[in-house]
């Protein structure tokens, strides 16, 4: 196993606080592995799926009160409320050990203790750190060894270090009154007790990667960021990469896995998903960004995945993968949620685990959150070079929402603090289907507000640092919104495969290839530039996407006045004159 001190000693502690009947180290073995299958589905845990149709894939349900993240039990534990910020929810280190040790507390007995020892990232590369989770799920094990890199060789990388994630989980009675995801980033611990659902127990993900690692990334110099990472390969056989951040309902995975348009792949255009997800980045050798994704799987949401939507998600999902909460199958033993198909099983089983037909029932039958979780290796875009330990060099940032009518189809940014500030007051409108209410604004700076591990403030002044060690080789910032809507509210710009035209245009302007309009908000494509052949939208609607409505950037920038108001003096300066330098700018 290890000799490494602090890692037996905490160990130790968790033993002797959850009272485990068992302790079995997970090495990573697929001898192991399939033993933690079998025992799962004997004890109904898991349902292994056709092995023809659906080789190595199987099936778990989670209780019906725990099938998402819940932001509101997710609390960063830091010494003073300030550190947290006023975006997060906070709570006192010392008095949250108090209550989440007594409630995990022998809750372990009659369970086995799994000790998964993983790595967030290829394991050696510098980019890369280590966690330890401690959970009584095998659900977890299994899905923890397809996103993170798993078993002995990750302690062997460890060696005698310190430096490693420690991460708490316990199922407990699936107590939602007593749920609690608890980050301690002084501490590197995480603690999540009473919840089975990925999003809140599988510790190396959002716990990890984003909330502990934006704080580490503070401390030591480099970035922790909710972007995807993709390669796009151009005719001349050159590849370049980008980073982007979307919030929810944006096309992030779809853009993450893009598939370049006919005309496209006949000039040679390649893309290369590297992530869907997270991405961490720092300055390299060379003094350029360079960027790895942390994990090795997606967690990704299943309705409204299909053969058209997302060909190269759905085809990840076809073998060694773990579906949480859609509907079963029962007359092939396959799965099924909605959107995939208009075949709906008749005989099936919904996601709480009732008789469901398909073909008649008004309930659906996978929840609306359901998952899957499938190795990256199965994704047939993947980058080759996926598991590099260099990482990939950043040569555009992107940021983008849903707007219906006042962002462009893409600007750049004049510089990288407009870039931050850009970022700053990313925002999204909410659509009816969530809310009922359509255009309602809501701020999510860098697509972080629920993931940043401290005072956003701070995350701000540090983007701006990160800026300033850049100097002239910082990747160039834009802003990308594929949701402008027409007199009758359909979209103008058709999305999908087609943004690849967009990232085109980013790329040649990273590479000074290209000019650009100046605006008030920054540089805007000139509409020629942007290549709309064989496409249905005209050049003069192409115009109407790319146009700067000062109205409506007026009243953005009130906006943005409330929002900024929450952070009070910590907000920093910098992005207060790049307020003060929009508002001049439209008033001229």
């Amino acid at each position: 196993m290890t000799d490494n001190r602090s890692v037996l000693k905490w160990l130790q502690e968790m033993k002797d606080l959850l009272n485990p009947d068992e302790v079995i180290l997970i090495d990573g073995s697929q001898g192991q592995l399939e033993k933690l299958r079998e025992k799962a589905c004997n004890s109904g845990e898991m349902i292994k799926l056709n092995e023809e149709k659906l080789p190595g894939c199987y099936l778990h349900r989670t209780a019906i009160n725990d099938v998402a993240r819940v932001e509101d039990r997710t609390f960063i534990c830091t010494p003073t409320k300030d550190e947290a910020g006023p975006t997060n929810n906070w709570r006192d280190p010392e008095e949250m050990y108090k209550i989440l040790y007594g409630i995990a507390k022998n809750s372990y007995v009659g369970r086995t203790m799994y000790v998964i020892p993983y790595s967030m990232g290829p394991i050696g590369s510098l980019h890369s750190k280590i966690g330890i989770e401690v959970t009584d799920s095998i659900y977890v094990v299994l899905n923890m060894v397809i996103m993170t890199r798993v078993g002995q060789k990750v302690l062997d990388a460890l060696g005698q270090s310190e430096e490693w994630v420690r991460g708490l989980h316990a199922r407990c009675n699936i107590d939602e009154s007593q749920r609690y995801i608890c980050h301690f980033p002084q501490d590197n611990t995480i603690i999540s007790v009473n919840s089975g659902y990925g999003g809140n127990v599988l510790l190396g993900k959002k716990c990890f990667a984003l909330r502990i690692a934006s704080y580490l990334g503070q401390k030591e110099g480099w970035m922790a960021e909710h972007m995807l990472i993709l390669g796009i390969e151009n005719k001349d056989g050159d590849v370049k990469y980008i980073a982007a951040a979307f919030p929810s309902a944006c096309g992030k995975t779809n853009l993450a896995m893009l598939i370049p348009p006919k005309e496209y792949k006949e000039k040679g255009y390649k893309v290369y998903c590297v992530g869907d997800d997270i991405a961490w980045m720092r300055i390299g050798e060379d003094g350029r960004l360079w960027a790895i994704n942390p994990e090795n799987g997606f967690f990704g949401v299943a309705p409204g995945t299909n053969a058209k939507s997302n060909p190269n998600a759905l085809e990840s999902t076809k073998s060694e993968t773990i579906f949480t909460n859609v509907a079963y199958n029962l007359d092939d033993n396959t799965v099924w949620w909605e959107g995939l198909n208009s075949n709906p099983p008749k005989q099936g089983v919904n996601w709480k685990g009732e008789a469901w037909d398909g073909t008649s029932s008004k309930e659906k039958g996978a929840h609306p959150n359901s998952r899957f979780t499938a190795p990256a290796k199965n994704c047939p875009c993947i980058s080759p070079d996926f598991d590099s330990t260099k990482g990939f060099p950043i040569s555009a940032i992107i940021f983008g929402g849903r707007r219906a009518k006042t962002t462009p189809l893409v600007y750049q940014s004049f510089n990288w603090n407009n870039g931050v500030f850009i970022g700053s007051i990313m925002a999204s409108e909410t659509t009816a289907a969530s809310s009922g209410k359509v255009g309602v604004v809501r701020h999510d700076p860098m697509a972080m507000l629920p993931f940043c591990g401290y005072n956003m403030s701070d995350y701000f002044k540090h983007w701006i640092d990160i800026g300033k060690k850049l100097g002239e080789k910082a990747p160039k910032i834009f802003n990308v919104n594929w949701f402008r809507v027409d007199e009758n509210g359909e979209f103008i710009w058709p999305g999908f495969g087609d943004n690849l035209r967009v990232l085109d245009w980013i790329l040649k302007r990273c590479d000074e290839k290209i000019d650009a309009s100046v605006t008030p908000i920054g540089y805007v494509p000139n509409p020629e530039d942007i290549n709309i052949d064989n496409l249905s939208i005209t050049k003069e609607s192409l115009g109407k996407i790319l146009k700067v409505d000062k109205d409506l950037w007026q009243d953005e920038i009130k906006k943005t006045k409330e929002f900024y108001e929450k952070f009070g003096e910590s907000l920093p300066k910098e992005l207060i004159q790049e307020l003060n330098d929009l508002e001049d700018r439209l008033n001229k």
